[in-house]
């Protein structure tokens, strides 16, 4: 995979791209990352990327001209091309008005060969770059930041330890909070698979820590029980935690039955 960020600082992702399973998918040439500086394109001596809005507003909007500048010798396909499915590629503005940026987007930019992330900046980007270069506008939450570099960082994280050979033991990737694949049985198994709820508890030795144990059925070696202790615990963390989330899974007669016990406490 090939990315690229567009940002006016670029050297904030000195840090973010240089660990974990980012910096391991460069070294492994599973994914080629550039950052490209937006003031290396700017025309006037003091290279200004901003200016007020029309209309008047507080703050100031990143300018059309350094993104539309940057952009044009990188090589994408159409926007056409883009959108319609023509050409495996994908160019995003990260902005707090922007589709939710959730595990299942993730996957499908995982799926891509290119991905173009424009980081915003001050009160936004003008609204050209949203309407006539960008294919999509991503958040990665209901608040407000600064700009867009951490949010690309976090993108960039999602994605590349979603692509092949990233991620030592792939099936880790499949039984995450979120992750909707399940078994043959319409649930998640017994070790992998969250089903789209909220991931189940992990522990590790040692079995007592300062009076704290690890649950006994975790222990016992049967299988079934840990697959049934551990959905009723991704159940119960995901009603506790994120309600929403049950809206949108597929709950099987056991699972109802869970619910209702765990509701009834």
């Amino acid at each position: 995979m090939k990315a690229d960020i567009l940002t006016i600082f670029p050297g904030f992702f000195s840090g973010p791209l240089d660990h974990g399973i980012t910096r391991r998918a460069r070294e492994m040439g599973l994914a080629k990352i550039e950052v490209h500086d937006l003031r290396q394109f700017t025309h006037d001596r003091h290279r200004t990327v901003d200016d007020r809005p029309f209309g008047g507003g507080e703050g100031m909007v990143l300018k059309p001209e350094p993104i539309f500048d940057c952009l044009e010798p990188l090589g994408l396909a159409s926007r056409e091309e883009r959108l319609s499915g023509a050409a495996r590629e994908s160019l995003i503005v990260l902005s707090a008005q922007g589709q939710r940026f959730t595990q299942k987007v993730a996957a499908e930019l995982a799926a891509l060969d290119r991905i173009v992330l424009i980081c915003g900046r001050y009160e936004g980007v003008d609204e050209r770059v949203a309407d006539f270069l960008a294919d999509r506008e991503l958040s990665i939450g209901d608040y407000v930041l600064s700009g867009g570099e951490l949010a690309a960082a976090v993108v960039i994280e999602a994605v590349m330890r979603l692509l092949p050979g990233a991620v030592g033991n792939e099936a880790s990737t499949r039984q995450e909070s979120f992750t909707a694949e399940t078994g043959s049985s319409g649930a998640a198994d017994s070790t992998c698979g969250s089903g789209g709820l909220l991931d189940y508890p992990h522990y590790t030795r040692p079995a007592e820590f300062r009076g704290m144990t690890v649950p006994e059925v975790l222990l016992n070696g049967d299988h079934q029980e840990i697959r049934r202790w551990r959905r009723e615990q991704a159940l119960k963390k995901t009603l506790r935690n994120r309600p929403d989330l049950l809206e949108g899974v597929a709950l099987g007669d056991e699972d109802s039955k869970i619910l209702a016990r765990i509701k009834r406490g």
